[in-house]
């Protein structure tokens, strides 16, 4: 059995690399704890969500390089490279992540701005004088 697993993850803008490792359930992301780097604990609870779900918080340690995008974003993608790197990990874990849907890639961006509108669709405000 191999002793560590690296798996990517990805959610709008952001880019997470996971390495996975037996150990005691330390997460450091960027070099900073869990709770240092995450402000808002729906990040928090997003990011551990397939940890609890799989109950392997303790079992691992867990290594996060994580860049682009803002919080969400890469809160979502930190979840995304955990469930992949859990399901590299053991593979009977597999029905329980893709039934909870965190090994599909949400493809959702933001739309861009175009010429001659505020924004991606709203216009300008009519003034009729």
């Amino acid at each position: 059995m191999k002793e560590e697993f690296i798996a990517v993850g990805r959610r709008k803008a952001s880019v997470a690399r996971v390495i996975v490792r037996p150990g005691t359930g330390k997460i450091l992301i960027n070099n900073r704890e869990l709770n240092d780097y995450f402000d808002r604990d729906c990040h928090k609870t997003d990011v551990m969500s397939p940890l609890v779900l799989t109950e392997t918080a303790t079992k691992y340690d867990y290594l996060v390089n994580v860049q682009g995008g803002g919080q969400t974003g890469q809160a979502g993608a930190i979840k995304m490279a955990f469930a992949r790197a859990l399901d590299k990990s053991d593979g009977s874990l597999r029905g329980k992540l893709k039934t909870a849907g965190m090994l599909t890639r949400d493809a959702r961006v933001v739309e861009r701005k175009k010429f001659g509108l505020a924004g991606a669709r709203r216009g300008y405000q009519f003034s009729k004088r």
